[in-house]
């Protein structure tokens, strides 16, 4: 599939990068925004999949993947990257969007939609919602800028598999080597470290409330006049069980599809999610 190289300007003056799945006849743009230490590879085979039928774009938030690091560890928080989607938003001239985020992507998305709801004609939040488990977040603060490089990319596979074994327990060898070629890069001595600034850690060790905003309810009740499709996986740690059925209780048009067999987050590329979530776009 073609996948244009984007690269452009934050408003205070970092490189920043996203990956352009173009289609010229596409009714809808799907802009993709991954997880905290995640980048827009997490989206390569969704948007192979979809690209048939629409435009996707997906992003590497600052400090990962091939965007630039900031100098400023306090940059990075929700309301910093989602100003640089609305740059991003901006430079490609984007419009009829549907907002597809996976954990930290979908806070995004929903701070996105409660500020210009006119931009967007859908939302896809993946196992995520206004509770955030404790549990979960705990685990995420645990490793988060702590995972030293790897030597080999097996090592990397084995280090990708500890840290993440517990949600994808029928992944082999093969799924967690490609997982680490999306996740690390050589750097200058040789050794494979993670795509992201290990100082993306500082703000939420420093408060909850930098990965989390303090009251996300106002913001997810923004979303009752928008079509909205939520992922769950069945063994996720951050969205549980009782939030999800009150996130369909106050919206009573939200699809929720729970992904049998995983955790935190489904990767959107297990049996079943591609279809379900075709199936919501038509709707749209």
């Amino acid at each position: 599939m073609t996948c244009e190289d984007i690269r452009y300007d934050s408003d205070d003056g970092l490189k920043l990068y996203a990956r352009d799945y173009p289609r010229a006849d596409s009714e809808l743009t799907l802009l993709c925004l991954h997880g905290l230490t995640r980048n827009s590879a997490d989206f390569h085979d969704l948007a192979c999949a979809l690209q048939p039928e629409y435009r996707i774009v997906s992003a590497d938030q600052r400090g990962r993947g091939r965007s630039e690091w900031d100098s400023d560890s306090a940059n990075y928080t929700p309301l910093r990257y989602v100003t640089d989607m609305f740059t991003l938003i901006d430079r490609l001239k984007l419009k009829d969007i549907v907002l597809v985020g996976t954990s930290m992507g979908g806070l995004m998305a929903m701070i996105m939609t409660a500020g210009n709801p006119e931009l967007f004609r859908g939302v896809v939040l993946n196992d995520i919602g206004p509770v955030v488990g404790a549990k979960g977040l705990e685990r995420i603060k645990s490793y988060v800028g702590k995972v030293k490089p790897a030597r080999t990319w097996e090592e990397a596979a084995d280090q990708a598999a500890e840290i993440n074994g517990a949600a994808f327990p029928h992944y082999t060898p093969q799924d967690w080597d490609r997982w680490a070629r999306r996740t690390y890069a050589e750097n200058a001595a040789g050794e494979l470290e993670l795509l992201y600034d290990p100082a993306i850690a500082e703000p939420i060790a420093a408060s909850d409330a930098n990965a989390v905003p303090p009251d996300p309810w106002p913001l997810f009740e923004g979303l009752k006049k928008m079509p909205v499709l939520v992922f769950r996986g069945e063994n996720s740690d951050i969205l549980e069980e009782d939030c999800a059925v009150e996130m369909q209780r106050r919206h009573p048009g939200l699809k929720l599809r729970t992904v049998r067999g995983v955790g935190h987050a489904p990767m959107l590329d297990e049996p079943g999610v591609i279809p379900w979530l075709r199936e919501f776009l038509k709707t749209l």
